[in-house]
C-alpha cells in the first residue's frame, strides 16, 4: 500500500534549502567550510558542558530547540497562562519535593562520621523513597516505544462524512504519536521482526481523539476474547523467559498453525513490513471497520490509513540483526535525530469509504472481520489530511511512557462498529491504564489532558490533580445552578449511532463470512515482487528453523499449502520437510500491487549518507558534496580515521572505529582511506594494507545490502579493489560527478536489479 510520491511543497524544506544558501554564502566568505556551525542531531543537551564542574548558581538551560512539552491546560482542559516551562523543574537551587533547599544531597545524616545512617534524616527518606517508585508497570503489549509532538491539518475532503470538527478544512490539531513494537519488553531492541504501533492522539476542540492502530492493516484473531491468548504464546516462554522481542519460538508457531486466521497477519509479519527501515518510512493502519457521521446524522464506514511521505521502506533481514547489538535504539534515535535536523516526518491520513449496509460487507468483504484488508484497488484511499511531526519530547517518561490509549477515545462525527476485536479493546484499554498510571484520573497527566473544556462530574480518587468547587457532583441537580448539563446533538453532543440490531439469539459463533482464513493471505503473496517473496520465505525459514518441535514445523506447512505452493515447498526444503498439499481451495483473488513497497520513487529527505573522508585526499570536493547533499534536505556524516578536525575546517561526526553500514543509506568513499593508526596490524589489517578493513567492511555491507554506493578521486582504487560495481555504484573525479547519481538512486530506497533479483 505504498503512497505516491507527494509533490506537495514543505515550507520546512524550503527554509532548510535558504539556510543551508545563507552558510554557504558565510563559508565564500570566509573561503572556507566548517562543520561546527551545522550540527549533527544527537547533542545530550540544549548547551555544550564546561570542562570544570559549574559552582555558580543559575536557572534550569532551556529545553532543545526540538524538545516540545505538552500544552499548557489545568487538569479539566482550561487553557493555562503558564509557558511550557512551568510543566519542569524551577529555580536554581536544589530542593526537597515540597520546596525546601537542600544544603547537601552527597552526605546522609549520621552520628559522626563513621557511624550509623539517623532516622530523623528526611531528606534521605524523601530521596530513596522516591527512587524506590520511580518505575510503573510496562505496557503489557507496546511498552518498547518512542513517542513524538506534532500538527495534524485537514483538506477539508472528509467533511463530507464527518461532522467531526477536526476534519475541517484547514483545521490544525495537535497531536501526540507513539510508535511502539508489540512484543518486547521496554528494555528490547527496536529493529526485531515484529508488528509496530502507530498510536495518534488528537487534541480537537470537541475533546480527544485516540486513532490506535499499526503498521499492518490486518490483525492476528477476528475476536477479542482471544486476545489474551495470541499475546500469551507470542511472548517469550514462561519457563525461561526466552525469546525476547521476537516471534521464533514454538509456541507462537504453534498457536497460529491452529488458529488459522492468523496467517493473513502472520505473512505480513513475515514480510519487509516486520522490519521497518524507520519509523519515518512505515505506514499505518486503524485496521478496524469505523463509521463516521456527518451533520445531518448519515453514516459512512471507513478504514483509515497513514501514508508515508518518504515511501514505505524496510530493512534487510542482516541489518536488522547488527542494529540489534550495534544500535539496539537504531529507530528512537533516527526518528529523534531527523525532528532535531529538521526533516520532519510526514504521513497523508486516508479513509476507504464503503456504503454503511446492514450486512456491513463490502465487494464480498466482512468489513468488521480485522483478518481481512480491502484492496485499494476496490476502494482508493482518499487523503483528508497531513502529519507533521515536529517536536521531541522533552521528558520520555511523563510523555512516551505515561501518555494513554484508548480505542474508546471518540468525538462526535466518529463511531466504532460491531467488530467483536475492536469491542474488546474498548473493554481493556481503560483497565489496563488502571494498572500502568494507578487509578482512574489517568486524563489529567500533562500528555493526556484535552484542549477542550472537561465537567464530567467524576471526583476523588488516586492522584486527583483538580481542585472541584461546588457541592453537586451528580445530575440532575438543583444545587449549583443544575451544572453541569447535559448538550443536544445541535450543541456538540456526541451521539450514538442508532444502529438497527437485527434480532438474535445469544451465540459464541462467528458469522459464516469470517471462515475464509486464506484467501486474502494468498492476495498479499501474490501482491509481492520476485524479491520481496524471497525475503518472505527466508523470514519463514529462520523463524520456522527457531522451533524445537517437528510437528508444528509440519502444522505451518500445512497452513503454507493453503497459500501457494511454491511458497511452502521453499519453506519445506529449508527445513528439510516433504511439502504437504493443499487442502482448502477457494477462488483465487486478483493481485493488489498497492501492497507491494517497491517500484517508486520517493522524497529523500532526511537520508543519511556517509562520505568516508581522507584527511590526505580532495577536502574541498567532500566540502561541495556535504553542502549538496544538506541543500537536497539530507544528513552527511562524515567518516574519518579519526575525530574532530580532518582539516580544512571539516570535522569527522564519526570514524572508522564507530560507524557501520547500517547507520547509512548510502556510502561515498572519498579517498584512499589507508589503515589509521588504531587498526591493530595483528587483528584488523595486514601490514602495508591499502585500505582500513573497516572501510572495507563499510563498503562491502552496504553493496551486499542493495544500498547505493559511491566513490569520489582515489575512493574509486578502494571499489576497485573490492569487485565493487554495477548498477548502483557511481564514481567520479569529484563530489559533484556523483551527487545527482546518488540522490538519484536514493529516492528508489535500494537497488535490488544489483544481484539479478527482479521487482
Amino acid at each position: 500500500m505504498s503512497p505516491k510520491k507527494s509533490a506537495a511543497t514543505k515550507p520546512a524544506g524550503a527554509a532548510k534549502k535558504a539556510a543551508g544558501k545563507a552558510v554557504r554564502a558565510a563559508e565564500a566568505v570566509a573561503d572556507a567550510v566548517s562543520l561546527t556551525d551545522k550540527p549533527v542531531p544527537g547533542a545530550p543537551g540544549s548547551e555544550p558542558p564546561t570542562l570544570e564542574e559549574p559552582t555558580a548558581p543559575r536557572e534550569v538551560p532551556p529545553p532543545k530547540p526540538d524538545q516540545q512539552q505538552p500544552t499548557p491546560m489545568s487538569p479539566t482542559g482550561a487553557p493555562s497562562a503558564d509557558p511550557s516551562a512551568a510543566n519542569a523543574q524551577q529555580g536554581a537551587y536544589l530542593t526537597t519535593a515540597t520546596g525546601v533547599r537542600i544544603g547537601d544531597s552527597d552526605h546522609s545524616l549520621k552520628a559522626g562520621p563513621r557511624g550509623p545512617t539517623l532516622l530523623s534524616d528526611h531528606h534521605l527518606r524523601e530521596k530513596i523513597m522516591h527512587f524506590d517508585h520511580e518505575r510503573i508497570p510496562e505496557r503489557v503489549v507496546h511498552a518498547r516505544g518512542a513517542g513524538a509532538h506534532g500538527v495534524f491539518v485537514a483538506n477539508g475532503a472528509a467533511s463530507e462524512v464527518s461532522r467531526a470538527a477536526v476534519f475541517g478544512k484547514g483545521v490544525e490539531t495537535p497531536v501526540f504519536v507513539r510508535f511502539s513494537t508489540v512484543l518486547g519488553s521496554r528494555g528490547s531492541a527496536d529493529t526485531v521482526r515484529d508488528t509496530r504501533g502507530f498510536a495518534t492522539k488528537f487534541y480537537t476542540t470537541e475533546g480527544n481523539w485516540d486513532l490506535v492502530g499499526n503498521n499492518i492493516p490486518v490483525f492476528f484473531i477476528q475476536d477479542g476474547i482471544k486476545f489474551p491468548d495470541v499475546v500469551h504464546a507470542a511472548k517469550p516462554h514462561p519457563d525461561r523467559e526466552i525469546p525476547q522481542a521476537q516471534s521464533a519460538h514454538d509456541t507462537f508457531w504453534d498457536f497460529v498453525s491452529l488458529h488459522t486466521e492468523a496467517q493473513h497477519h502472520t505473512l505480513w509479519n513475515m514480510s519487509d513490513r516486520g522490519i521497518p527501515r524507520s519509523y519515518r518510512t512505515m505506514e499505518g493502519f486503524g485496521v478496524h471497520t469505523f463509521r463516521l457521521v456527518d451533520a445531518d446524522g448519515g453514516t459512512t464506514l471507513v478504514k483509515f490509513h497513514w501514508k508515508p511521505r518518504l515511501g514505505v521502506h524496510s530493512l534487510v533481514w542482516e541489518e536488522a540483526q547488527l542494529l540489534g547489538g550495534l544500535d539496539p535504539d537504531f529507530h528512537r534515535r533516527d526518528l529523534y535525530d531527523a525532528i532535531e535536523s529538521g526533516a520532519f516526518p510526514e504521513w497523508d491520513l486516508g479513509i476507504q469509504t464503503f456504503p454503511d449496509t446492514p450486512d456491513q460487507m463490502f465487494e464480498g468483504i466482512d468489513l468488521l472481520d480485522s483478518t481481512k484488508l480491502v484492496p485499494e484497488e476496490l476502494a482508493p484511499v482518499q487523503v483528508i489530511g497531513t502529519l507533521t511531526l515536529n517536536g521531541n519530547p522533552t521528558n520520555f517518561f511523563a510523555e512516551s511512557e505515561q501518555v494513554a490509549f484508548h480505542t474508546g477515545h471518540l468525538v462526535p462525527g466518529i463511531d466504532g462498529t460491531d467488530d467483536p476485536l475492536l469491542m474488546a479493546r474498548n473493554f481493556s484499554y481503560l483497565d489496563t491504564q488502571l494498572t500502568r498510571l494507578a487509578g482512574p484520573n489517568f486524563n489529567q497527566i500533562p500528555i493526556n489532558r484535552p484542549h477542550a473544556p472537561v465537567n464530567d462530574n467524576h471526583r476523588d480518587g488516586y492522584h486527583q490533580q483538580a481542585v472541584h468547587g461546588g457541592v453537586a457532583p451528580y445530575g440532575p441537580s438543583s444545587l449549583d445552578g443544575g451544572c453541569p448539563f447535559v448538550a443536544g446533538a445541535d450543541e456538540g453532543a456526541f451521539v450514538d449511532v442508532p444502529v438497527t440490531v437485527p434480532e438474535a439469539s445469544k451465540v459464541r459463533e462467528n458469522p459464516a463470512t469470517y471462515d475464509d482464513h486464506f484467501s486474502q493471505a494468498r492476495l498479499f503473496w501474490t501482491s509481492m515482487t520476485p524479491v520481496e517473496q524471497e525475503h518472505i520465505v527466508a523470514a519463514y525459514g529462520f523463524e520456522l528453523g527457531k522451533c524445537y518441535e517437528q510437528a508444528i514445523k509440519e502444522r505451518q506447512l500445512l497452513a503454507l499449502a493453503n497459500i501457494d505452493d511454491e511458497l511452502c515447498a521453499r519453506v519445506a526444503q529449508g527445513l528439510g520437510l516433504p511439502a504437504p498439499e493443499r487442502t482448502v481451495h477457494y477462488d483465487e483473488p486478483d493481485p493488489s500491487p498497492a501492497l507491494s513497497q517497491v517500484g517508486e520513487t520517493w522524497p529523500t529527505d532526511g537520508r543519511t549518507v556517509g562520505i568516508v573522508v581522507d584527511p590526505d585526499g580532495d577536502l574541498e570536493s567532500v566540502a561541495r558534496l556535504r553542502e549538496t547533499l544538506l541543500e537536497a534536505g539530507l544528513l552527511p556524516l562524515l567518516v574519518g580515521p579519526h575525530g574532530g578536525d580532518l582539516g580544512d575546517g571539516l570535522v569527522a561526526q564519526r570514524t572508522f572505529a564507530t560507524a557501520r553500514s547500517v547507520e547509512y543509506d548510502a556510502v561515498v568513499v572519498a579517498g584512499a582511506a589507508p589503515p589509521a593508526p588504531d587498526a591493530v596490524p595483528a587483528r584488523d589489517t595486514e601490514a602495508g594494507a591499502a585500505t582500513d578493513p573497516r572501510v572495507e567492511l563499510l563498503v562491502e555491507e552496504c553493496f551486499r545490502h542493495s544500498k547505493a554506493v559511491a566513490a569520489v578521486g582515489d575512493g574509486r582504487a578502494v571499489l576497485d579493489a573490492l569487485g565493487v560495481g554495477g548498477a548502483g555504484v557511481t564514481t567520479g573525479d569529484t563530489g559533484a560527478d556523483v551527487a545527482d547519481d546518488l540522490l538519484t538512486l536514493l529516492s528508489a530506497h535500494r537497488v535490488w536489479e544489483r544481484f539479478g533479483t527482479t521487482v
